[in-house]
């Protein structure tokens, strides 16, 4: 099942700007380690789920992981060799609005190169240049 809301006030929203930095999220809250956003972008709910995945996997489910991004947005497309006008197309899916020096996951309770190695890993699935940052750096 995919991350997205349980319920939105409106259906639709409109696209907003990609650009700036992020200043709500851009320190490690919660873990040891964590991965953070190097440019600006969405991410895709599909996206989040593949990363978590990866983290996983990797660290063959030891330790304790969290994910700081929620896809709270959706994004809507129209049918293909749909003629113009005719309103808005419906939500396809959800995305997360990332700004740079987001803090994307954490992650405690395993070593460092593990920890390094599944970041890596898990930066491979998402969109945007992330690094591997650790608490005191």
């Amino acid at each position: 099942m995919a991350l997205m809301p349980k319920r939105v006030k409106y259906r639709k929203t409109q696209r907003g700007r990609r650009k700036g930095t992020s200043f709500a999220g851009s320190e490690l809250s919660f873990g040891e380690y964590g991965l953070k956003a190097l440019g600006n972008g969405w991410i895709k709910d599909k996206q989040i789920e593949a990363a978590r995945v990866a983290l996983m996997r990797n660290t063959r489910r030891g330790g304790k992981v969290w994910i700081r991004i929620f896809p709270d947005k959706p994004v809507t497309k129209k049918p293909a060799e749909t003629r113009m006008g005719k309103g808005k197309g419906a939500p396809e899916h959800w995305v997360s609005v990332v700004r740079k020096g987001r803090v994307l996951f954490e992650m405690e309770g395993i070593p460092h190169d593990l920890a390094k190695d599944s970041m890596r890993l898990a930066a491979h699935k998402l969109p945007i240049k992330t690094k591997f940052i650790t608490r005191g750096h």
